[in-house]
C-alpha cells in the first residue's frame, strides 16, 4: 500500500532549554497525543478530523523535535527499557477507514507508528453514537489487518462504543473481553490495549480491563485513576499549530504527574521513583491511589473520572 513511499528526514532542533525539560520529562507520564479521524471534513461539530496537510505538518513538527511518534505498547515498553526519552506515543480512536486511507502513508513517509483502536463490533459500519454527524465509516476487518500489516498497533475501544461506566457487568464484560478476542481473530494477535469510549472510566471499568488481560489502558484526563491501565492524553485537533503543539508539550513535561507502580509495565524506570516523587506530593494530591492499588490490585471502586473523548 505505502511500500513506494520515501521515508523523509527532518533534522532534529535541539536547544538547552528543551534538554531541561526532557531530563524533567523522564519523570512524568508518557506524552500520548489522541486523535480519531484524519480527512477533510467542513462539518466537524465535535472536532475530531485532521486534515491531511494538517497532519503533516505535525508530523515534520515532532521529526523537527527529534521526536518519532510510536504506538503505545512500543513506547511503553521502550519506557521499562530506558530507551523512550525520544518517543512520544500516537492514538487514532475509533477506527475510521481514513485511518489507513490518509494516516497511514503519512506516518510512514515520516517514520511514525501509531496505535489505532478499532471497534470491531461495528466492522464496516459508522460512527453513530455522534448525534450530530457527519457520518463517517468505520474499518472493516480487512481494514484492520491492512493497518496491522503496514506496522501500526491495534487496540480495541470496545465492541460498539459504549459509555462502559453506565453498563451491566455482563454487558462491561462482553465490550472488554468479547472485542479483545475478535481482534485476536481478526489480527492473529490479542491486542494489547484498550481505549475507553468518551474517555469515561471508573474503578470497575478500569479493574475490568487489567483483568481482561490489557497491558495498559488509554484514558483523557484520568485524574486519580492515572496509571498503567489509564494514562492520560492530550487531544489534537485541526487547530493545533506548531505552536499550540509546543505549549501542549510544555504543558505535558511542566505539569504531568509521574505514573504509580503497577503491574504489567512494573520495570518502568520513571515508575521505579514515582513512589517518592508522590509522598511529596501527598498533600497537594491526596486522592492518588497509593501503591497498593497501583501494583495490580483492584482500584478503589469509589473513583470515578468523566471526560468526553469521544
Amino acid at each position: 500500500m505505502s511500500a513506494d513511499i520515501a521515508p523523509v528526514h527532518v533534522p532534529p532542533r535541539r536547544s538547552a532549554a528543551s534538554d531541561t525539560l526532557s531530563k524533567r520529562g523522564r519523570r512524568t507520564a508518557p506524552w500520548v497525543l489522541m486523535y480519531h479521524s484524519v480527512g477533510e471534513c467542513a462539518d466537524d461539530p465535535y472536532l475530531i478530523t485532521v486534515s491531511p496537510d494538517r497532519l503533516e505538518r505535525q508530523l515534520r513538527w515532532l521529526n523537527g523535535r527529534g521526536l518519532t511518534g510510536v504506538g503505545v505498547a512500543e513506547l511503553l515498553r521502550a519506557r521499562a527499557d530506558g530507551r523512550g526519552k525520544r518517543l512520544v506515543g500516537l492514538t487514532f480512536d475509533d477506527g475510521y477507514t481514513d485511518f489507513v486511507e490518509h494516516a497511514v502513508p503519512l506516518l510512514l513517509r515520516y517514520q511514525h507508528s501509531a496505535t489505532v483502536f478499532a471497534l470491531p463490533g461495528r466492522l464496516g459500519g459508522g460512527n453513530d453514537w455522534d448525534e450530530l454527524g457527519p457520518r463517517k465509516p468505520l474499518l472493516t476487518d480487512e481494514g484492520i489487518r491492512a493497518a496491522a500489516a503496514a506496522g501500526m498497533e491495534i487496540g480495541s475501544h470496545g465492541l460498539v462504543h459504549l459509555d462502559l461506566t453506565a453498563t451491566a457487568d455482563d454487558v462491561l464484560a462482553a465490550e472488554v473481553r468479547g472485542s479483545r478476542d475478535r481482534l485476536q481473530e481478526i489480527t492473529g494477535k490479542a491486542p494489547e490495549g484498550f481505549c475507553y469510549p468518551y474517555g469515561k472510566l471508573d474503578a470497575r471499568v478500569v479493574n475490568a480491563v487489567r483483568a481482561a488481560g490489557y497491558a495498559y489502558g488509554c484514558a483523557v484526563g484520568a485524574g486519580p485513576l492515572t496509571g498503567t491501565h489509564a494514562l492520560p492524553r492530550a487531544y489534537v485537533g485541526e487547530r493545533d499549530t506548531a505552536g499550540r503543539l509546543h505549549l501542549k508539550r510544555l504543558h505535558h513535561l511542566l505539569r504531568r504527574r509521574p505514573l504509580p507502580f503497577e503491574a504489567g509495565y512494573a520495570a518502568l524506570p520513571y515508575a521505579r521513583a514515582a513512589g517518592a516523587i508522590a509522598t511529596r506530593d501527598a498533600t497537594d494530591a491526596p486522592d492518588v491511589p497509593d501503591a497498593r492499588a497501583a501494583e495490580g490490585s483492584p482500584v478503589p471502586s469509589e473513583l470515578r473520572v468523566e471526560q468526553d473523548g469521544r
